[in-house]
């Protein structure tokens, strides 16, 4: 099985968008690929539970049970620390500076950007 990492930078601003990016991570996740998330800029809006309530995606899903599904397998979600204290987001992930998103793309067999 594959190592993926998702990056999903947008947020509800582009609902379809945003719910794509975690729906392809929790489709990896349930064929068991060993899987992180990283939510930056606006895709940091996701961690906000009323805010990922929300995202819906047309064609593409809830953004919440998206989430709700990947922290139910076990996948981390990680938030960029800059993105989050920017919009005044304190939870919903663990709160990464630019190298660790560093480390997990070196990490990582393939990363996808949404």
């Amino acid at each position: 099985m594959a190592r993926l990492l998702v990056n999903v930078a947008t947020g509800p601003e582009n609902p379809t968008r945003a719910a794509l990016g975690l729906l392809v991570a929790r489709t990896a996740a349930a064929e068991g690929h060993e899987v992180r998330v990283f939510l930056a800029g606006d895709g940091v809006h996701l961690a906000r539970p009323e805010t990922a309530a929300a995202t819906h995606g047309t064609g593409t899903g809830a953004a919440a049970e998206h989430l709700e599904a990947l922290r139910a397998a076990g996948v981390p979600i990680l938030l960029s620390g800059m993105s989050s204290k920017a919009r005044g987001i304190e939870g919903g992930g663990e709160l990464s500076p630019p190298e660790r998103l560093v480390e997990l793309a070196a990490w990582a067999d393939t990363a996808l950007v949404y």
